[in-house]
């Protein structure tokens, strides 16, 4: 067995925890946790090292083997000083999160955003391998993109560059979990998809989606693909209208940034053709004619561990590029 790292995705909903093979990004083992109902500082720490607990357990692989460990989190991050400085769907402000799990294991800590260790997961062993200028997109609980230019991940002046998510397409519209209104998470998120769903059938819309779902339980992917198959007349319509907002921004991004290709991932695009294949038709539609053209799609190619595999080699990545 080679060297091995433990990469953490902390976001909105869930905690993924694995222990990588640092060469070949392998998953060697992997713990799942929701943390739709643990919110705050305490029971997000608490959540994070009972998983790392549970995955070293399960993989009977010891502390001792681990090099180091990774984490991204959805939010604003010190990265320097390894601090979740704001994380609004977690309720989660100024957590230490490097020093609080290096006095736990005494191992070095490395911390990033959860887009970010994503982008980097694709970059060295997935959709972007081989490839130096894409930008790519999550669509999760958020919306939210890495840039990568001459194979280097660009973080901007204040590191909060990517925030697609956080483009305004409706002015006045929608409130965000940002604080703002009308941005595009609010209406293309996983998270959006979801509240406009619920939203209906409370208003009374018929849907073939009430006989997959389950009593205090989020509607997942899964059961809006079913009735997408059964030719749902609410679920098409919300998911139309989502692509109609993720297009949009895609176009915006296309305009303005001119990638080389754009790599699209998150559980509905994995999971969903028809929204996938349906938003990149539009964004081309949308803009201009040469980029458009010119401009490469892929799907993210690791699903869910996109982040665990690029939260493993955060140190190594950073090493080789001489960033943070």
């Amino acid at each position: 067995m080679g060297k091995m790292s433990i990469g953490i995705d902390l976001g909105g909903t869930k905690v993924l925890t694995a222990i990588i093979e640092k060469e070949t990004g392998e998953v060697k083992h992997f713990v799942k946790k929701k943390t739709k109902k643990d919110k705050g500082v305490e029971k997000i720490v608490n959540k994070i090292i009972k998983s790392i607990k549970e995955v070293l357990e399960e993989s009977n692989i010891s502390i001792e083997e681990i090099e180091e460990i990774g984490i991204g989190a959805a939010g604003q991050i010190d990265r320097e000083n390894g601090i979740i400085l704001s994380a609004p769907n977690l309720d989660c402000e100024n957590l230490h999160i490097k020093e609080i799990l290096e006095n736990e294991y005494q191992k070095n800590v490395y911390v990033g955003n959860d887009v970010e260790i994503a982008t980097i997961g694709e970059m060295l062993f997935g959709a972007g391998k081989n490839n130096n200028d894409f930008v790519c997109i999550f669509v999760g609980t958020g919306i939210g993109s890495g840039i990568v230019q001459d194979g280097k991940l660009r973080y901007g002046a204040t590191g909060t560059s990517g925030e697609i998510g956080h483009i305004v397409v409706d002015p006045g519209g929608r409130a965000c979990g940002c604080g703002a209104c009308g941005c595009l998470e609010a209406y293309a998120s996983r998270l959006a998809i979801e509240k406009r769903i619920i939203g209906a059938l409370k208003k009374g819309r018929k849907s073939d989606i009430v006989n997959y779902l389950v009593e205090d339980k989020p509607i997942k992917t899964s059961m809006i693909r079913k009735a997408l198959e059964q030719k749902d007349e609410l679920i098409l319509q919300i998911i139309n209208e989502a692509s109609d907002y993720l297009s949009s921004g895609l176009a915006t991004i296309i305009n303005f940034y001119n990638p080389k290709m754009i790599i699209l991932g998150g559980g509905l695009m994995d999971a969903i053709d028809y929204f996938y294949n349906r938003t990149i038709q539009l964004a081309k539609v949308k803009s201009l004619p040469i980029p458009a053209q010119n401009t490469e799609f892929k799907k993210a190619q690791l699903g869910d561990f996109s982040g665990v595999v690029g939260a493993a080699l955060l140190y190594e990545y950073r090493k080789s590029s001489s960033s943070l």
